[in-house]
């Protein structure tokens, strides 16, 4: 599980907008409780020079992302990245082209409000809780008028362009929600609007400000989903990703080859101490430093025996580390005999006390002669039918070559093994619709890669992430080396889930 949505808890639009009689401001409008958030700026439209702007504040539980933090739900910073995302509303208005938004910290603390009215901005706040283009609350003032926005140069002011206007707004605010866990910056949310080449231009003297630079056309209207919105996967969200892929050579442990470069030479191999059928850290080792060496078996093959094998470097050991609670990894390398060992055997130790024994059937490189083109047979071997809401669910794969030819011998005698795919990323989309409701993340983030073990691949699902009383899709892509592209498997794998009230 390496993505974590987090849906905003405040959100509202403010204006000083004309109402429709082009003679008062909206100014004193709340829209708290709106299903949409809009952003636009209009020139010209009631005298010439006549500007009209409107503004949208958001903010998020950062106190919920802080305490997954101390519970080690969501990793250290640096690890893991975080994403404003909000999604296009579409609109029987015009919707402008070739603008730039802005994303930026709030200053103070604002009031949500419970207003409505997008389109007359009749709902006033009149004294009553809820912001406003003059006010934060019903008892603070904005410092000028249309909002307090951190925009200075030493500020984090971050941007998205929209080439055809109906985009939606994905960010990178990793700094900013940084700084709000850290208490650098205070946690009052963030203002999206139009930046100022693209709002109206304004003279001196503007109560908002001037905005000499301003445009002098009228970019409108963009809107967004709110928080309120009926649509489950339409709401603004602070998205958390981050790459918690455990890639364990256990399985597909190789031998050093002059065929390969180093790096490739080296196999990751875990340890992960279940006590009472959880993941405990070694009481003396804790986050420490834990040695492995291996060994050859004994006359039966059945157990460790003899001395410690000369590793690749010469030497008997390696120093392993802790990844996390009870789960401790080493690279290794080690070169074959004239007669390859069919079995070797991992040590896990501190000192002289032996913590774990593992058993590892190490292969051999070789050269090919021809172009792999890869086409594989998957299947999730535990998929259930259906999932609670609130449930997180491991997936295992069952990965072979579609194509595989075994003899009678193999069919009778040997269990089928399953193939590690070294990249592999899986998608989740709604059925009814085809809603792609877990993209495929590929990027830096890879916080959709699955993990793999001596037991194939496996990935952890959030069934949180899903709207309950819906059927749903997993697919999978494979990284294809050779073509540098993820290519996209066939297979499809349905599940629902519900939200059960009982």
């Amino acid at each position: 599980m390496s993505i974590k949505r987090y849906k905003a808890d405040s959100d509202t639009t403010i204006v000083n907008a004309y109402q429709p009689d082009m003679v008062t401001r909206g100014t004193g409008a709340n829209m708290g409780l709106a299903d949409v958030l809009e952003t636009f700026s209009i020139y010209g439209r009631q005298a010439s020079g006549s500007s009209e702007l409107s503004r949208i504040l958001i903010k998020f539980p950062i106190s919920d992302i802080t305490t997954d933090r101390t519970n080690s739900v969501i990793p250290a910073s640096g690890s893991v990245s975080f994403y404003l995302r909000m999604f296009n509303a579409k609109t029987s208005k015009t919707v402008p082209v070739e603008y730039k938004l802005i994303v930026s910290a709030i200053s103070q603390s604002w009031q949500e409000g419970i207003g409505l009215d997008l389109e007359q901005y009749k709902d006033i706040t009149k004294g009553n809780t809820g912001a406003n283009w003059m006010s934060a609350s019903n008892t603070t003032a904005w410092p000028r008028p249309g909002g307090n926005f951190l925009t200075g140069a030493s500020d984090i002011v971050l941007s998205q362009s929209f080439p055809t206007g109906l985009e939606d707004l994905e960010i990178d605010v990793s700094d900013l929600v940084e700084k709000w866990i850290a208490g650098t910056l205070g946690d009052y949310g963030m203002g999206v609007f139009l930046s100022s080449a693209y709002e109206a231009y304004t003279g001196s003297g503007a109560p908002q400000g001037s905005n000499l630079g301003g445009a002098t056309v009228s970019y409108y209207t963009k809107r967004f989903f709110a928080r309120g919105t009926q649509y489950f996967f339409k709401r603004p969200v602070i998205e958390a990703r981050w790459d918690d892929s455990r890639r364990d050579n256990r399985g597909d442990f190789y031998y050093s080859s002059s065929l390969a470069p180093a790096a490739d030479n080296l196999n990751t191999i875990y340890l992960y101490n279940y006590v009472r059928g959880r993941l405990r850290d070694i009481p003396r080792i804790g986050t420490g430093s834990i040695l492995v060496s291996l060994y050859s078996g004994s006359s039966d093959n059945s157990v460790p025996s003899g001395s410690k094998l000369s590793l690749h470097d010469a030497t008997s050991y390696v120093t392993g580390g802790w990844v996390s609670t009870g789960i401790y990894s080493a690279s290794i390398a080690i070169t074959a005999a004239a007669t390859p060992l069919e079995t070797l055997y991992d040590v896990w130790y501190s000192g002289s006390v032996q913590y774990s024994t593992g058993a590892i059937a190490p292969k051999t490189l070789r050269g090919g002669i021809a172009v792999a083109a890869p086409t594989h047979y998957l299947n999730i071997t535990n998929l259930k039918d259906k999932y609670r809401h609130n449930e997180v669910a491991r997936f295992n794969l069952f990965i072979r070559n579609k194509y595989w030819d075994p003899t009678v011998y193999t069919v009778a005698n040997t269990a089928v093994p399953t193939k590690t795919i070294q990249s592999a990323s899986y998608t989740v989309y709604r059925v009814l619709d085809s809603y792609n409701a877990i993209p495929y993340g590929t990027g830096a983030d890879l916080h959709t890669v699955l993990s793999y073990d001596v037991s194939g691949n496996y990935f952890d699902c959030d069934m949180s992430l899903l709207q309950p009383g819906y059927a749903y899709a997993f697919k999978f892509s494979f990284y294809d080396p050779e073509l540098q592209s993820w290519v996209e498997q066939s297979e499809t794998f349905k599940f629902r889930v519900e939200d059960y009230e009982y």
